[in-house]
């Protein structure tokens, strides 16, 4: 996952800034208006020397509406009724603006042309308020609209921000319980004088701690890069269980190279060997497995213990909370629905946790 970080309001599609992208877009709409006034003279008998009254008039348009800018950016975050009521009369002086140009050269071009009336110079003055009115609503319509996509764009943010605070607050929850058996167990070691065992074991701890700190929890691992980090751990536990600690593995072909968050597993493991295999004086067994199933990761943890008897549907074994909610909630936060975490009994005796999550393939699998 890459952290998203803000940057500066860009109009992605022109390659301009926000401010920046005014101006073409201004300067074409009034182009645009002039043609269209020319080619609808055309239209109706004028002749080409026309050209000049919707030329004058689209360039009073230009300069009335510049004006109009300039208020509405003041007046921007007042209440819309206040700021419309403060452009009333601006918008009347640009229609007002449009009107005059449009009689000035339209006398010139044609002296049988002038109004007859006071009546008719008024209608002319107020005849282009559509068009002024128009500018307005999408001056504000792109303002307001790109405003919306900055304040989407902080939501997003700050979303992932609080997700990434949330699965690395989530991926950091060592377990005191595992640390505090480790070093009595050294510990142990030591005061028995069997220095090479207690070596190797905290060799293994400090190799498992430090892949735990230095991984970051924000990117995903294959299952074969996730097993190898459990090793590690089961590596320490070994060295404390020797033989009452046994392992089956059953992992697909397919499925090594398929991308999980990194140390999903231990937990599971960890709950494993504090509930079923350190509370029988036989041990136990521990079994890993991995299948796919159409579009999904299958990971199941299990153990031949006591087992947890009946659960209903979401309730968690007393005791294996924290693990497993752990676990629940970072497949929430980077799945969602499309992830689960399902709690039953094993066929045989003892407790199986099975994960299911989007299948994803990494390039390649790490050999």
């Amino acid at each position: 996952m890459a952290t998203l970080a803000s940057s500066p309001p860009v109009a992605r599609g022109f390659g301009l800034s926000r401010h920046g992208l005014f101006w073409p877009l201004h300067a074409s709409g009034w182009v645009a208006y002039f043609l269209l006034g020319f080619l609808s003279a055309l239209a109706h008998g004028k002749g080409a020397g026309y050209w000049v009254v919707p030329f004058a008039t689209a360039c009073a348009g230009f300069a009335g509406t510049l004006g109009l800018r300039y208020l509405l950016r003041a007046s921007w975050g007042l209440p819309p009724a206040r700021m419309l009521a403060l452009a009333a009369l601006p918008v009347l002086l640009a229609s007002a603006l449009m009107g005059a140009a449009y009689v000035l050269v339209l006398l010139e071009w044609c002296e049988t042309c002038r109004p007859s009336s006071r009546m008719a110079y008024f209608a002319y003055a107020v005849s282009h308020v559509y068009v002024v009115l128009a500018w307005v609503g999408l001056y504000l319509g792109i303002k307001y609209y790109r405003q919306l996509q900055d304040e989407t764009r902080r939501t997003l943010a700050a979303n992932a921000m609080a997700h990434q605070a949330q699965l690395k607050m989530l991926r950091y929850q060592l377990n005191p319980h595992f640390l505090f058996n480790t070093l009595n167990a050294i510990s142990t070691l030591v005061l028995d004088r069997d220095n090479a065992t207690a070596n190797r074991m905290v060799q293994g701890l400090s190799a498992f701690l430090r892949h735990s700190l230095d991984n970051d929890p924000m990117q995903r691992v294959t299952l074969k890069q996730e097993l190898d980090a459990l090793n590690l751990y089961l590596g320490i536990e070994k060295v404390r269980f020797a033989e009452r600690l046994q392992l089956e593995t059953a992992v697909e072909g397919e499925c090594w190279n398929a991308l999980l968050p990194s140390l999903l597993l231990q937990p599971l493991v960890e709950n494993a060997i504090k509930y079923a295999v350190a509370r029988q004086v036989r041990g136990g067994t521990l079994g890993l497995a991995a299948r796919r199933e159409d579009d999904t990761l299958v990971l199941e943890v299990s153990d031949d213990g006591p087992g947890c008897g009946e659960l209903k549907p979401g309730q968690v074994p007393a005791g294996n909370g924290v693990g497993l909610r752990n676990t629940h909630e970072r497949l929430q936060v980077l799945y969602g629905a499309r992830a689960s975490v399902e709690i039953g009994a094993r066929v045989g005796g003892g407790t199986c946790v099975r994960l299911r999550l989007p299948f994803e393939r990494a390039g390649s699998a790490r050999e």
